[in-house]
């Protein structure tokens, strides 16, 4: 029986996923609308948090790197790679969609293919979530611990996004 991370690659391989990662791609240059996108993302695995099991460990990491794309796109975390911060919006956005392999209302199976896909993401990335943990104990200006982003932390160009969403 294959691991959480062989399925979460087997996804990330999947041509479902690719229209994702455009959508990604698209998203980085919607800063307003990213953040929405990640407030979704982190109302939806509060939802999913119980004790400290391992899933709860996965969507703990998937909480990090909710506040690591906020990060990037207020610009005040840019140590990353950009191939890195696609992956990772285009993992949320999966985890987001109600269309994916597994739709999400058939209970437990429905988030089963999100969090493999989110395993294989932390697996693949771990060194990037670390320097970014690091980075947010020592450098980070501001926490950022709740789904709903300060709004003085909206730079202009976000608040401009809203015109053209």
């Amino acid at each position: 029986m294959s691991s959480l991370a062989d399925k979460g690659l087997q996804i990330s391989k999947n041509a479902l996923f690719n229209v994702f990662l455009n959508r990604a791609a698209r998203l980085l240059g919607r800063p307003f609308k990213a953040v929405l996108m990640l407030n979704e993302v982190a109302d939806k695995l509060a939802d999913q948090k119980s004790k400290k099991n391992k899933f709860a460990q996965l969507i703990d990491v998937m909480l990090t790197v909710v506040r690591m794309l906020r990060s990037y796109i207020s610009g005040s975390y840019r140590q990353i790679e950009t191939g890195t911060i696609l992956s990772g919006l285009a993992v949320l956005l999966y985890t987001l969609s109600p269309i994916d392999l597994v739709p999400d209302f058939i209970p437990v199976l429905g988030f089963l293919d999100d969090l493999s896909l989110m395993s294989w993401f932390v697996g693949k990335f771990q060194g990037e979530i670390t320097r970014f943990r690091e980075w947010e104990a020592t450098s980070a200006t501001t926490e950022l611990p709740s789904a709903e982003p300060a709004p003085a932390a909206l730079s202009q160009s976000a608040v401009a996004e809203l015109g053209h969403s």
